[in-house]
């Protein structure tokens, strides 16, 4: 007979962020046990509010199969007394002891039958500890230092398996039948059956489908006939912060969009958690909309809450677009002195200064440089110390009203960019450049000092830095020297290389081995490696480039057997053998000389073009001749053949079937 299983895990208030990887998490230690103890079953869903963690699993069984267990004791050769004790240690009789043959020689072994255990039982014991598994980033007493730890305090705990109590405890809290509703909507006891946990939560205010909660802030949106700036980033957050949402829509003066939108979208998404409104026009409206955590505002109190709240922000955010307009960006470059980088690595005036002379190794133009020197400033108006997230854009946009060129405010609004693989880079090629030095300076600071990322910590994001890097100079087409950036720190080097893989085999698609071919073969200029890359991908699929790859792998291996460096030797055609080997020779000396100013493509045709050629020489030369001298000629032919072509990508990493 099998059963279902309920576990619900009720606690105070669990930030939002949290909630949706670490629900995977219990419910992969849920399926863990049961698979652990043989108790078939699986889970068949795991959901979520901020006050709840909950997990359902299916076909249960009842209690354990009786199973076997087989135990090796002492040599036959031991005697009787021996056996004896082994039969004791193992709660048989002597006599029912049976023996095995080993190289060794004859051993006793006793076979006992293990009664299998009530699921309810083990459950009982095993249930405290999955839910204490769960590793959340920081957790809290709320017992007293030697209690359980736990993300938020425990309050209630639900365990049901098929229409039974699973009893245990953690701290004070002891498990059993009944939840708790929503705060203001539902009872603060709720007593549930597995089938009628969801319908008595809903009953009592609580939607606990995250997915069903996200439908309804979307289709209250739509109700609402607005058509609100798309921020799934900021959906999912309300989706976790509440258990019954309901979207209000709300308006402010209208004076308020003398604010540049940026500020104004920033004010309302990162403090406040509301939507914008556009306008038919794609300009932003005096309204908002905000997810309350209840039913409904009968008489427009939270309405007209968030509508005060909203614009004592707007009020704060005008008063510091004012005051900080008092004072250019241009005379807040000394201020940079004040601001503090890294203890190590000096103020953030000191990082403008070091931007700036990577912008002119980049070979910056003055708009670039001009950018640069601006592009820190902001971190010392009254704007961005109240609404951090706006670096940047504020600077941007300072530097706009205050006069500075397109291509110098643009650069400075952009230098963070991108964000993320998701991210468009800097529109401008300043922008570029100047995003691209802070990031190198930031990367070439913390590898000196040894802030180097490990495993998942990387406190100063140094792999979006890296990454980002990498995004700008291929996409922005720059054919910058990226080694020769990077300062000679192998470290470092080997650590770009890592995202340059990543960007190319997981953001770009490229299969491993073509990756690792291209980059094998030099990666200094990264837009060369997307032509090399592309090329590749378009020319593998003819009928001669994998079984070619094939034979410059064999080549590889034939000179590294041969322990041949070459030495610098040239090819003797005097000694090459009529047939075969000269013919390979005279095709190979016809492709060379139409390389040279070939793009990629065409070239790897006609490299893949000596396939025929070269097959034939495997098939017909012996390149370990007897005599030394033609031996030597013809690995320098192979060699010579390796290193010509491979400057485009190391062939032999390509995967092949040969």
């Amino acid at each position: 007979m099998s059963l279902p299983f309920l576990l619900e895990i009720g606690t105070e208030e669990i930030p939002d962020w949290m909630i949706e990887p670490w629900l995977e998490q219990l419910r992969f230690h849920v399926q863990g046990m049961l698979d652990g103890k043989s108790l078939g079953g699986s889970v068949s869903w795991a959901e979520a509010t901020p006050r709840r963690l909950a997990v359902r699993a299916d076909h249960v069984v009842e209690r354990q199969v009786n199973s076997r267990k087989t135990s090796r004791g002492p040599a036959v050769s031991e005697g009787e007394t021996a056996k004896i004790r082994f039969a004791e240690s193992m709660g048989v009789r002597a006599e029912d002891l049976a023996t095995i043959q080993t190289p060794k020689g004859a051993y006793f072994i006793a076979h006992k039958e293990i009664s299998g255990k009530p699921a309810a039982e083990i459950l009982t014991s095993e249930i405290p500890k999955v839910i204490l598994r769960i590793l959340w980033p920081k957790t809290m007493y709320w017992t007293g230092k030697n209690g359980p730890r736990f993300i938020r305090p425990i309050r209630w705990i639900v365990a049901l398996l098929g229409g039974e109590v699973v009893h245990f405890g953690i701290a004070d809290v002891e498990s059993g039948n009944v939840s708790v509703g929503h705060r203001q909507l539902g009872a603060a006891h709720v007593p549930v059956t597995i089938d009628t946990y969801e319908s008595k939560l809903r009953e009592n205010g609580v939607i606990l489908s995250a997915a069903e909660r996200r439908a309804k802030i979307e289709k209250d949106i739509e109700n609402l006939g607005v058509r609100i700036k798309p921020d799934t980033a900021l959906l999912e957050t309300l989706v976790y912060l509440t258990e019954y949402p309901t979207a209000i829509q709300g308006s402010f003066d209208p004076e308020f969009l003398k604010l540049p939108a940026e500020v104004l979208v920033t004010v309302m998404r990162h403090h406040q958690r509301y939507f914008s409104v556009e306008s038919a026009d794609g300009t932003l409206a005096p309204k908002f909309v905000a997810i309350m955590n209840t039913s409904a505002d009968p008489d427009g109190l939270v309405r007209l809450g968030n509508e005060r709240v909203l614009r004592a922000r707007f009020n704060d955010a005008r008063f510091f677009w004012e005051t900080d307009q008092k004072k250019k960006l241009a005379d807040r470059v000394a201020d940079l002195a004040h601001v503090t980088f890294q203890a190590k690595l000096g103020s953030y005036l000191e990082k403008t200064e070091r931007m700036i002379a990577l912008v002119k190794e980049l070979h910056g133009d003055h708009a670039a440089i001009r950018a640069a020197q601006l592009s820190k400033c902001d971190l010392t108006t009254e704007l961005v110390k109240e609404f951090t997230e706006l670096q940047g854009v504020v600077g941007g946009l300072y530097a706009r009203v205050q006069g500075e060129p397109d291509e110098v405010w643009q650069a400075i609004y952009d230098h963070y960019k991108p964000a993320s693989m998701e991210d468009s880079i800097p529109r401008n090629h300043a922008g570029q450049l100047v995003s691209i030095a802070d990031k190198l300076d930031t990367l070439l600071g913390c590898f000196k000092i040894g802030l180097i990322p490990t495993g998942s910590r990387d406190p100063f994001a140094l792999r979006r830095a890296a990454q980002g890097v990498v995004k700008i100079l291929v996409e922005g087409e720059l054919r910058l020297p990226v080694r020769k950036l990077l300062g000679g720190d192998a470290k470092l080097e080997e650590f770009v290389l890592d995202r340059v893989r990543y960007y190319f085999k997981d953001i770009r698609g490229f299969k491993y081995d073509e990756v690792n071919a291209v980059l094998a073969s030099g990666w200094d200029d990264l837009v060369d490696v997307e032509e090399r890359l592309v090329a590749i991908q378009a020319v593998r699929p003819t009928e001669d480039f994998e079984p070619l790859a094939a034979s410059f792998k064999r080549i590889q291996n034939i000179l590294k057997q041969a322990q041949f460096t070459g030495n610098g030797g040239m090819i003797d055609a005097a000694l090459l053998e009529p047939g075969p080997e000269a013919d390979l020779y005279n095709e190979f000396q016809n492709v060379r000389g139409t390389l040279a100013n070939q793009p990629y493509r065409p070239a790897l045709e006609s490299i893949a073009s000596l396939r025929p050629k070269v097959d034939l020489f495997f098939d017909k030369v012996l390149v370990n001749a007897p005599d030394a001298k033609i031996r030597q000629n013809r690995l320098i032919l192979l060699q010579t053949l390796l290193k010509e072509f491979s400057t485009i990508a190391d062939f032999s990493e390509i995967v092949t079937n040969a």
